[in-house]
């Protein structure tokens, strides 16, 4: 593959509902970035998610022969005549990928708008389907995600371990976000402590180095 853009925000061929909706500038600037390309009757756009499960989305872009395309990509085609594109997506990133928006600006390049959550990444050893997981989702939905919102971000629960630590990873606008590490121990910890009978600390798994896009106001 040849990267058109690593970007830091589909077994039919063309009749079947997009898997993602690209804007009218998206497109005339993927079919003229096409058209530059050797065979470019031949070339659709390959889309697929770059990130590891539990970081925030980054996406890989780049020109492949349709053709050739694995039989588990879902293969659709965007615009028509001369301004007509196919697009190729992995059937491992379908879920994550639907109800995206690819759009184009010239100040921001290509952009895609992701309506949906990373997967949560699994760790191996942390306790996830008992009673007291159930009732730190419950306060992480109703109370903790709620006021975070208002930031951009959001917390994803990814276990407990035995003496009542709750694993986090933090997203959206909390993640690279200098006041993350503040925000995890002093809001999130107290919020469940104080609601979750069992619980007796958190920790943050998220690794911040990697957030490309905090929230500031």
């Amino acid at each position: 593959m040849s990267p058109l853009e690593d970007l830091a925000g589909a077994t039919s061929l063309g009749t079947s509902e997009p898997i993602i909706d690209i804007t009218d500038a998206a497109l005339a600037k993927l079919v003229e970035l096409r058209n530059e390309e050797p065979d470019a009757d031949q070339l659709g756009l390959r889309l697929e998610i770059a990130s590891a499960p539990g970081e925030d989305f980054r996406y890989e872009l780049g020109f492949e022969e349709f053709v050739s395309a694995p039989l588990t990509d879902e293969v659709r085609t965007h615009g028509a005549g001369e301004r007509s594109i196919k697009v190729m997506v992995p059937a491992k990133d379908l879920d994550q990928l639907r109800g995206a928006t690819l759009d184009f600006t010239e100040s921001q390049g290509l952009v895609i708008r992701n309506p949906n959550r990373p997967a949560a990444p699994t760790i191996e050893g942390l306790i996830t389907d008992d009673e007291l997981s159930a009732e730190i989702e419950a306060v992480l939905a109703a109370e903790v995600n709620p006021a975070l919102s208002s930031h951009g971000g959001f917390v994803t629960y990814m276990g407990h371990d035995s003496d009542g630590t709750a694993f986090m990873t933090m997203g959206g606008g909390c993640h690279g976000c200098s006041m993350s590490r503040m925000t995890m121990l002093d809001g999130v910890q107290t919020m469940l402590v104080e609601a979750v009978p069992g619980v007796t600390a958190v920790k943050d798994l998220t690794d911040h180095t990697t957030g490309a896009n905090p929230y500031y106001q």
